[in-house]
């Protein structure tokens, strides 16, 4: 099923109340747990519509600047920010989610707050520029990926005033449009951002989907075969069906010892990943 994510917005004021570090964005969490019977669980964590920001702060060229939100069950997520003579960056993510949360972990067997640290996530920014990304960003550590889109962020901010100068993420280009965010197998919830309203009059119909030969490989062996031909159908106002053309849709991901993560981008601001 489909249904609207929400966005996060944390406007961090300092001792004068002028802003200091601002953040918009949109992401959700895929969570592999082991369940009472032994067995793994892929559990998708989306945001409320209640997040608070506490423990945020400003930073100061001594001091790393910090936005940190709360959310759900016992759930919570952070990134800090360093700053050099002419640029800042966010050096770690750390995320905790609450095993106890029964809504997302209904037969977890490890119980109680588990906190994973993902390192080095984004490339320096120039002071006083804002970072703005709207394509999916992938982040992979310990059986969580957490997927982030439509980004706008810029901490230290000066004199108290978002900037409009934009430093953009190498995935977007100045007339990107947002990213559907993606689908993943046996997940049967994902957030998705707004979509235009269908068109009044009649779709023409939609052939079936060309089928596809995706692969990945780990060094020099071929770790994942994928022939499929792949159709999306969202529901909202009207029906809208997209197929996925194999010739423009490049693959990308990762094998591991224990899990594989396929993920194709169709260049048309479409991503999936499985």
């Amino acid at each position: 099923g489909f249904f609207q994510s929400y966005a996060v917005e944390v406007d961090v004021k300092d001792a004068s109340n002028a802003t200091c570090l601002y953040a918009k964005w949109m992401m959700r969490f895929l969570i592999q747990y082991e369940t009472n019977r032994s067995d793994y669980k892929k559990a998708a964590l989306n945001l409320s519509s209640s997040v608070t920001h506490n423990g945020s702060i400003c930073g100061s060229d001594t001091q790393a600047a910090l936005l940190a939100v709360q959310f759900g069950d016992g759930h919570s997520w952070s990134i800090n920010f360093t700053k050099t003579n002419e640029t800042y960056q966010g050096d770690f993510i750390t995320f905790t989610y609450n095993t106890n949360d029964t809504a997302v972990f209904p037969d977890a067997k490890r119980k109680g707050p588990i906190t994973i640290v993902v390192k080095g996530t984004m490339h320096p920014v120039q002071l006083n520029n804002v970072f703005v990304c709207h394509n999916t960003a992938f982040f992979e550590a310990e059986n969580v990926t957490q997927i982030f889109w439509n980004v706008t962020v810029q901490a230290f901010v000066q004199n108290g005033t978002i900037s409009k100068k934009e430093s953009r993420c190498r995935a977007d280009t100045p007339t990107s449009a947002p990213t559907v965010p993606p689908t993943i197998a046996n997940v049967t919830t994902a957030s998705t951002t707004t979509l235009s309203p269908a068109p009044t009059t009649a779709p023409k119909p939609v052939e079936n989907p060309d089928t596809g030969n995706y692969s990945l490989k780990s060094g020099n062996k071929t770790c994942l075969l994928a022939t499929v031909g792949l159709q999306l159908n969202v529901s909202q106002d009207k029906p809208l069906l997209i197929n996925i053309n194999p010739k423009t849709t490049s693959a990308d991901g990762t094998c591991g010892n224990t899990t594989a993560t396929l993920k194709l981008n169709d260049g048309n601001s479409t991503l999936i990943g499985f």
